[in-house]
């Protein structure tokens, strides 16, 4: 008998990639139909200002507009609601899909023209004239607190974590260190912009709207309910996704009115962004300033860390609510062992772009904290930034880990790791004794090069569940109906080789579909890097429960058992060779209808990959300009469904923590006006700025919270870049804490190069 193709583990070629290089692939911007009307967004140019009035007289007597709203138009529609972490107290400070009485940011929504095409839209909407009386702005996050409203002020919450006795640890410490640090505000900038079709089907009485990524489901219900439809009538449908990185699929303001107007004007509406809308109007991220101390001992071990920090959250709070800082308070620990711990987050409210997450958010913030403290106690004792990590990381022997926090409603228990472990496999493969000498010898010649390295701790695998539907259709092919979404991450060709493996059959011979609501009424969709973990077992339970009923019905038809027969390469064929096989479209076409199962995995924790950066660093004494050298990851997933994709996910988000390091940033001047809305000022990393890396995936700690030991690959190629970045830059410049600020751009790092050191 041929033994079985297996597929998982392997780096197989992705499913996803045919219809992209043939250019058949079909984006928001390609949905059209008959008909349609577009809409275009008239956008405050205050800061903050009491909204007196709006004249739209001249935009609606241009030839071809339909309709203008306003916020009285959209009275009836709610608040646009959290979908995370949405403390009770910050209700409050949700966003209306159009400004009612004031504006609280450049690029805020107020109203909406309705036009025959994109280009009388965008005429009409320059027509639109808003009456604005400015109030002063806040912009500064760590200053006093303003009024959001006349009965609510611009703190909304605190968020406090900890465990321990802080107080004890410090008294009792040999010494401690203390940091002012801060993480710029930057974010994801997919190469498509954000965008919505809707329409309206009267006759089904079905509300469509098209170009919806990430969480489609729980879009769908929270849309239809503030709209006054039912999740029954209402469909949301993704199509291929230009990138989503945390900020796209989220509920916008957009996203309601859209679907509001082809109801109230039963005509196709659609949407799409233009760049700087994008840059002003989509959800911001990182913006934090930390105070952090911490209390060590003699050889530098950790006995506490106390932590207050102020998070910029923009004008209002969105979909993700509390959900940044409440992962920068719970996560900072990090792979260390921490005996005491204290968090304050405050959440701040200012005149700038609201925020949301963004790929690792409060991650990518909390480790270039705790990776500063860390190189900070190295200095403090005099060891260097490796051997003071391995002094204070969680061992093996340790796990499960229980960190007595919480987040994201999971309480917080690493489920597997062996840290040591990576960070000696990722040091071997940077070469890293050879590397400081290198440097060192370059340094002495008069170059400013330096190394760093940075580890981190990830989330991945979000609960509570994930559905699967898989079915074997009349030609023998394997449809498989997940509830998540795709944005890029390679679903199609993950969940197709899980799905080949449990069958028994060819992964090119599976269509995974995601995305649509209409082919499976529950879905969580794709973030928190939860779907390999959760769609990924929950489609090998629906597999292997539909291999189970195949291998029955097939002894039916074959006058056997169940136990007899076996699929391989997608025939059913006898363990003992002999006699008749069967394939699956035979078997499909005897028992039509029948050969489909469906199955739900249930999680109440997340699991925790882990990870290691190495880099090294020149900087261009002249210029500020800092060139990446070398980079080296080492990150352990537990199981890599397909290595290459894991691989990918790494690269990318190397490239994306990179601008947030060093280039990217969202400034604003003294009135709140944004000074970043184009790529000549919001400056992003190109293939030149990208270094070459190396990249390690092991699977050292496969988690026992799933029977395939998955954890999550999204997240870890970003997380700690701003931190081994910063470490790298210090030794380049010889002066350790020299970097307490992200990003280092070119003009601050000329500054610390011509600034003297501070006497010690």
């Amino acid at each position: 008998m041929t033994a079985p193709t297996k597929f998982v583990g392997r780096s197989v070629a992705r499913l996803e990639d045919r219809p992209l290089l043939l250019g058949k692939g079909r984006f928001a911007a390609d949905v059209s139909f008959p008909g349609q009307w577009h809409m275009r967004v008239v956008r405050s140019t205050v800061a903050h200002g009491k909204l007196r009035g709006i004249d739209a007289s001249a935009a609606l007597a241009l030839p071809g507009v339909h309709a203008v709203w306003t916020h009285k138009d959209v009275a009836h529609i709610p608040p646009i609601p959290f979908r995370l972490t949405g403390l009770k107290e910050l209700e409050p400070y949700r966003q209306t899909v159009l400004a009612k009485d004031y504006v609280r940011y450049v690029g805020e929504p107020v109203a909406v023209v309705f036009a025959a095409d994109q280009y009388v839209a965008e005429d009409a909407a320059d027509l639109v004239e808003l009456d604005i009386e400015p109030l002063a702005p806040v912009l500064d996050a760590c200053g006093d607190t303003g009024p959001f409203d006349d009965t609510h002020a611009t703190e909304p919450s605190v968020i406090r974590k900890g465990y321990g006795d802080v107080e004890a640890a410090f008294k009792a410490a040999h010494a401690v260190v203390t940091l002012a640090l801060s993480t710029g505000r930057h974010s994801g900038v997919p190469m498509e912009t954000r965008g919505a079709i809707a329409r309206y089907d009267e006759a089904r009485d079905i509300l469509e709207m098209h170009g919806a990524a990430k969480v489609p489901w729980w879009n769908r219900d929270h849309i239809a309910r503030m709209i006054g439809r039912t999740r029954a009538n209402m469909h949301l449908l993704e199509g291929h996704v230009g990138g989503g990185f945390g900020i796209r699929g989220e509920i916008y303001p957009e996203d309601v009115l859209v679907c509001a107007a082809a109801l109230a004007f039963n005509k196709p509406i659609k949407w799409i962004e233009d760049r700087r809308e994008h840059l002003i109007a989509a959800n911001h991220s990182r913006q934090q300033q930390h105070n952090v101390r911490a209390a060590i001992d003699a050889e530098g071990h950790i006995l506490a860390i106390d932590n207050e920090f102020f998070h910029d959250n923009g004008a209002y709070m969105r979909t993700h609510a509390a959900t940044v800082p409440d992962l920068s308070a719970a996560m900072l620990p990090g792979p260390y062992r921490v005996p005491a711990y204290r968090a304050v987050g405050h959440i701040r409210l200012t005149n700038k772009t609201p925020c949301g997450t963004y790929r690792a958010p409060g991650r990518y913030e909390s480790t270039f904290v705790r990776e500063r403290l860390m190189d900070a106690i190295a200095a403090k004792v005099g060891v260097d930034g490796v051997e003071i990590r391995r002094r204070n990381l969680i061992g093996k022997s340790e796990m499960p880990y229980d960190l007595h926090l919480e987040t994201l409603g999971t309480h917080i228990v690493y489920d597997s790791g062996d840290y040591a472990l990576l960070l000696d496999k990722t040091l071997a493969l940077a070469g890293w004794p050879a590397l400081q000498a290198d440097l060192k010898k370059r340094r002495a010649a008069g170059e400013m090069v330096g190394a760093g390295v940075a580890m981190f701790v990830e989330k991945s695998g979000l609960g509570p569940s994930d559905t699967v539907r898989v079915e074997i259709k009349s030609d023998g092919k394997v449809e498989v109906v997940t509830g998540v979404a795709s944005i890029g991450q390679g679903v199609e060709t993950a969940m197709a080789q899980i799905a080949a493996d449990a069958l028994g059959v060819d992964y090119t011979s599976i269509d995974v579909v995601h995305g649509q609501t209409d082919r499976i009424d529950q879905g969580a969709g794709a973030f928190a890097s939860r779907v390999t973990v959760m769609c990924g077992e929950a489609t090998r339970l629906a597999s292997v429960k539909l291999r189970d009923k195949l291998l029955r019905l097939a002894a039916e038809l074959m006058q056997t058992e169940p136990a007899a027969l076996d699929i391989i390469n997608g025939e059913i064929v006898r363990r003992d060779s002999t006699g008749p096989s069967m394939t699956l479209a035979e078997l499909a076409q005897a028992r039509p209808g029948e050969l489909s199962a469906e199955d739900t995995f249930l999680s109440s924790h997340m699991v925790y990959p882990y990870g290691v950066h190495v880099a090294a660093v020149k900087v261009d004494t002249d210029t500020g300009a800092v060139a990446v050298e070398r980079y080296v990851i080492g990150y352990d997933v537990g199981k890599a469904v397909n290595p290459r994709l894991v691989e990918s996910q790494i690269a990318g988000g190397l490239a994306q923590g990179l601008g947030g390091a060093l280039l990217e940033e969202f400034v604003y001047d003294d009135n709140g006006e944004p000074l970043a809305v184009t790529f000549a000022d919001y400056l992003m990393p190109t293939a030149r700025e990208v270094p070459a890396m190396s990249i390690l995936v092991t699977e050292d700690a496969p988690s026992p919270l799933n029977p395939m030991g998955l954890k999550g690959a999204g997240e870890g190629g970003a997380n700690p870049v701003g931190a081994v970045l910063a470490s790298a830059l210090d030794d380049a410049l010889q002066r350790p804490g020299a970097i307490v600020d992200l990003p280092v751009t070119p003009q601050r790092l000329v500054r610390l190069v011509k600034t003297p050191p501070a006497s010690i």
